[in-house]
């Protein structure tokens, strides 16, 4: 990864990122040419590199952080590196996938993309991941927005457009696949909502310039709002975004 946002506090980041739907595993494994061996690049705390071991015979996952590589989920079918994503010491044609999940936006993919070439095999798979911003109810997401997103959104980097983009901005050296529309909800109460918040780059930003007040008067602002006591657990809904491409063989 060119840009590493994340190593400050990879515990948090850890205990309160959402994991991804099976359904996008599941589509992987089905679409992947075999089922040998993937490399989750930018993996951060493993969620998606353990979720593909459970598919793949040998997951790779590599990390420009050694913070979050320290953090990561262990598990014995993932082989965990510091190392970055534009330059890597496997071989040649050596993965049936590779995958990104959230954190493409942050890659060098003038060097990113033949490095990709040269590991992935004929055929192989290459898809990449994210989810956006979240949605619970229209009183609720209006609170957010004046509360949390319009203060923090000068302090987002240019590259989470291409995040909110789905992707579709950045040059990929393959043939587009068709992908399946992907639901992503979460379940969180309200206390686990700012904590969620607080792992965002944008809000550590804020915060590092203004102080450490705009999660706790955006709890006290949220709370009336939350519809239910702020330990009742709900359903957001979250915005996914995929797209993947395959080598030509």
């Amino acid at each position: 990864m060119a840009i590493d946002l994340f190593s400050a506090d990879p515990a948090h980041y850890a205990a309160v990122r959402p994991g991804y739907p099976s359904a996008l595993f599941d589509w992987i494994a089905a679409t992947a040419p075999a089922r040998g061996r993937v490399w989750d690049c930018g993996c951060g705390n493993g969620q998606a590199a353990v979720a593909l071991a459970h598919h793949f015979e040998r997951g790779d996952a590599t990390d420009l952080s050694a913070a979050q590589i320290a953090h990561a989920k262990p598990h014995p079918g993932v082989h965990y590196r510091t190392m970055a994503a534009e330059a890597t010491d496997f071989p040649d044609e050596a993965f049936d996938a590779v995958c990104v999940a959230q954190a493409l936006h942050w890659f060098d993919m003038a060097r990113f993309t033949p490095e990709l070439d040269r590991v992935l095999k004929p055929g192989g798979l290459f898809a990449a991941w994210g989810y956006g911003g979240f949605s619970l109810n229209p009183v609720f997401d209006a609170v957010l927005r004046r509360t949390v997103l319009d203060p923090i959104a000068a302090f987002w980097a240019p590259q989470n457009q291409l995040l909110w983009g789905g992707y579709r901005a950045v040059p990929l050296p393959y043939p587009d696949l068709e992908v399946p529309c992907i639901y992503m909800p979460v379940q969180a109460d309200l206390a686990g909502v700012i904590a969620y918040l607080k792992s965002w780059s944008a809000v550590r930003l804020y915060t590092d310039a203004h102080g450490d007040g705009l999660l706790r008067e955006a709890a006290e602002a949220l709370q009336p709002v939350w519809g239910r006591p702020p330990s009742a657990v709900q359903t957001l809904d979250f915005s996914f975004h995929l797209r993947a491409v395959r080598k030509p063989l």
